[in-house]
């Protein structure tokens, strides 16, 4: 449980106590230090002494307020969960034909800042819960779920209603089911979100990852394409220099097509 959460619970140690300040800052920096773990430990190398350890307390008090690391990364998913809400409420904007190109570029920016935020998390939660017993199963799809569901509303509320076989319904230039469009957006922008650092391994500058994103959601919701050019709350830079070829393959590709 969170801490005056979103939720409206309030964090309680193991024994049924809920905590007073000082046992709320220790409980913090016990989940804090749980996140700086995960960002370079696989969680299931993660130990409880080293949580308490680099909490600056000890097992013992860990114990007071969680029964495991399991339940440490289980509270950190439950808050990347209610955290989704800022994003799903960035996606409920304006998008009349004046606003929807920076409603769509702050969805774009929303979801990536949200997905850092938690980036130690969803590294969990992507790839380390594919034990039944774990307990994390399906917090990653809760996490994204408010945000696909509101982007589907968007979708089905700007698309004006079209006359079909089956009568009036209203369907995206991208799609015609606005919960499918909205998955693969939101599947889309998961997936740049995770590969971000490996993107730009390759040189190609989180500017224009969030200007192609947001591309592709303004055409989803508004059904009108983007403005010409890079357009991004950042002045525009050049592009870095791949470490090596831009493309993985990219020789093999060339030696194929040269061959016909």
């Amino acid at each position: 449980m969170t801490q005056n959460g979103d939720d409206g619970q309030v964090a309680t140690t193991t024994d049924g106590r809920t905590p007073g300040q000082r046992g709320q800052a220790t409980r913090q920096r016990l989940l804090d230090a749980t996140v700086e773990l995960l960002g370079s430990t696989p969680w299931r190398s993660v130990k409880v002494i080293d949580i308490a350890r680099s909490a600056g307390t000890s097992p013992a008090t860990f114990y007071q307020y969680f029964e495991n690391v399991e339940r440490v990364i289980t509270v950190l998913a439950e808050d990347a969960v209610a955290d989704a809400s800022s994003v799903a409420d960035l996606v409920d904007g304006d998008w009349s034909t004046e606003h929807s190109w920076e409603q769509a570029l702050a969805v774009a920016e929303g979801f990536l800042g949200y997905w850092e935020k938690n980036r130690a998390v969803f590294r969990v939660l992507e790839f380390g819960t594919d034990d039944s017993d774990t307990g994390l199963k399906g917090l990653r799809v809760r996490a994204l779920n408010a945000i696909t569901v509101a982007l589907a509303g968007a979708i089905a509320t700007c698309q004006p209603p079209t006359e079909g076989p089956r009568g009036l319904s209203t369907s995206s230039p991208a799609g015609s089911d606005p919960m499918a469009v909205a998955g693969t957006l939101v599947a889309m922008m998961a997936s740049v979100a995770a590969h971000r650092f490996g993107f730009e391994f390759w040189g190609i500058r989180t500017a224009n990852l969030l200007d192609s994103q947001a591309r592709l959601i303004h055409f989803a919701v508004s059904g009108r394409a983007g403005p010409d050019g890079l357009v991004g709350r950042e002045p525009a830079s050049p592009a870095a220099r791949p470490r090596t070829s831009p493309i993985a393959g990219a020789a093999v590709a060339q030696r194929g097509s040269s061959v016909r």
